[in-house]
């Protein structure tokens, strides 16, 4: 089992959710971030006031999946998050030991 970690710019949620259920991917946790890569943040003006901001919005998506969907979930947030500007995303994939429902106590890949 994997957990994909995708940091998609905000207003492509929408297009990732639905890429991801289209390939059978039905659960996934979405949490509001703020940070910066290559681009430093960017200036913004204000009232005629130029102010730098260091720290950009940005969504951070993370599902469990097994092993075998890697491939196809990269390759679905990829292709919907998109844009082809800088600040697009990236994408980690981690190692997952052990996963538990609470509800039922099913475990691994039952639990997904």
């Amino acid at each position: 089992m994997k957990i994909v970690m995708a940091i998609i710019k905000p207003f492509k949620l929408e297009e990732v959710r639905d890429a991801l259920t289209a390939i059978g991917v039905h659960g996934l946790t979405v949490t509001e971030v703020k940070g910066y890569g290559r681009q430093k943040g960017h200036t913004e003006i204000y009232r005629g006031a130029e102010y730098a901001v260091s720290f950009l919005p940005k969504i951070k998506i993370e599902v469990a999946i097994p092993t075998g969907q890697v491939e196809k979930t990269i390759e679905a947030i990829t292709s919907a998050a998109k844009t082809g500007q800088i600040g697009d995303g990236k994408i980690f994939v981690i190692n997952l030991e052990n996963a538990v429902r609470i509800r039922t106590g099913e475990a691994d890949a039952a639990a997904l």
